[in-house]
């Protein structure tokens, strides 16, 4: 009995050790100011090339990262700059979307004219995502439902499968796949073409974060508590599990990077923190700028990615694009 406590003990002290020592910088490699006052949500193209970001006194903007350079600055007719709370930017870099709760607009990038407003008048939007031809919407909705459009058919498809509300949703580039989470305490995997539910998951507590791997091998689902998995969506099979000292952890960011090698995540106190998916082991942190002179000295982490294979780009509630080394 004391041999089993022992090594127990052992393996604890030793995952708790690696926690502890992995490398942290607190110092970006390059920093540049995208909104003067801060921003209520932004974010990163996958391969780092865009941030579309909702200002607090600019409107919608749409940043060029690679030169620095200031493209668009878009607003919704007849909303306040601050109802904008989700921006996205699809996988292709052609379209980009920006939504209030009751309200969401779609962008061409290239041209920088919109596409499109679109109103719902029924329960608020929680979570929207775009597919990447622009063709397909998901969102999730504070009743439990869950809509998907096509915006060239006007098909649409609705999905009462949560009792309670929705707080993430996720949707693959070509629009056929969705994962979704609430506060019912389960995550759905489904097919947005038949209805047909491809695989559940059941957790102890509300479902906070909910994200796919772009090439749809992963999902990573974490809940309000301690649980964040990754799941083999080709297996059914849990993968791995994240491991961290913290008694809780709410995810403002996830995104798997380097083809799904490994996992970067955000919080709400200017954590950035890169994982491996294999082990769910954390290999290195970051912890991003707040805007001098605020009080409390804190930001939210709103988007992140691998930017020129060896450094990780993150935009943040502070307004700032940051260039992170990583090991």
């Amino acid at each position: 009995m004391q041999l089993n406590f022992s090594v127990k003990t052992l393996l604890l002290l030793l995952s708790f050790s690696f926690i502890v020592s992995c490398t942290q910088s607190d110092t970006p490699l390059e920093q540049h100011e995208h909104a003067i006052e801060g921003t209520f949500a932004a974010e990163i193209s996958l391969n780092g090339d865009y941030s579309i970001i909702s200002t607090i006194s600019h409107g919608i903007r749409l940043w060029d990262n690679r030169n620095h350079q200031l493209l668009y600055n878009w607003r919704h007719s007849n909303i306040k700059d601050n109802d904008v709370f989700i921006v996205r930017i699809s996988a292709n870099n052609r379209f980009a979307l920006s939504s209030s709760t009751h309200e969401f607009a779609i962008w061409d990038i290239k041209t920088g004219h919109s596409l499109g407003f679109y109103k719902v008048s029924e329960s608020p939007i929680r979570d929207i995502q775009i597919s990447a031809n622009g063709r397909y919407i998901l969102y999730g909705q504070v009743n439990g439902k869950v809509v998907h459009l096509d915006l060239k058919t006007g098909h649409r498809l609705e999905m009462p499968i949560h009792t309670e509300k929705i707080n993430s949703i996720d949707m693959s580039a070509n629009g056929l796949y969705a994962l979704t989470g609430g506060n019912d305490h389960r995550a759905f995997l489904w097919n947005t073409k038949t209805a047909q539910i491809i695989q559940e998951f059941d957790f102890e507590n509300r479902i906070s974060s909910v994200r796919l791997e772009p090439s749809g091998r992963y999902a990573f689902i974490a809940d309000t508590q301690k649980s964040a998995q990754i799941w083999d969506l080709k297996t059914g099979k849990l993968h791995s599990t994240l491991i961290y000292s913290a008694r809780q952890s709410i995810f403002s960011s996830v995104r798997f990077i380097d083809n799904g090698k490994y996992l970067l995540t955000g919080n709400s106190t200017k954590m950035l923190r890169l994982w491996d998916v294999d082990t769910g082991l954390l290999i290195q942190q970051w912890m991003i700028s707040a805007r001098k002179g605020t009080r409390p000295k804190t930001a939210v982490v709103y988007s992140a990615t691998l930017w020129d294979a060896n450094k990780i780009a993150s935009e943040s509630s502070a307004g700032l694009l940051e260039i992170w080394p990583m090991n």
